[in-house]
């Protein structure tokens, strides 16, 4: 069985150099800034990390994307389904991270699976 814990939270921010500024000087997190992808990652303290999603219609104000580990993402995509769940955005590959897939459970809350390329 995967090791379903979280890996990654995604915050929304309508500028990310002012969402890095502000976590960087209120809680000491680390930014990494991927321009080509319009991103900023963070790492907080004891490891886990996430990053900016630029507001927009479908990461609206306000949201947080929750990320769980999977080693297969396809079983984990079918077990979310058959459980009443449904797909929002299929899997797509992040290169040089692996590849992901948001879903809703049955109370409409958008969390996403990430299966690491090292896991595939």
């Amino acid at each position: 069985m995967s090791n379903h814990r979280l890996v990654h939270v995604e915050i929304s921010s309508r500028d990310r150099a002012e969402s890095a500024r502000f976590y960087e000087e209120a809680f000491g997190w680390k930014m990494q800034e991927f321009p080509e992808m319009n991103y900023t990652t963070w790492e907080g303290a004891g490891g886990l990390g996430g990053g900016f999603n630029p507001i927009s219609e479908h990461v609206p104000a306000g949201s947080i994307v929750v990320y769980i580990h999977t080693d297969d993402l396809d079983d984990s995509l079918n077990k979310v389904q058959a459980l009443g769940g449904s797909v929002v955005m299929p899997r797509m590959n992040v290169p040089g991270v692996g590849d992901m897939a948001w879903f809703k459970d049955p109370s409409d809350n958008i969390l996403a699976l990430l299966q690491p390329e090292a896991a595939m």
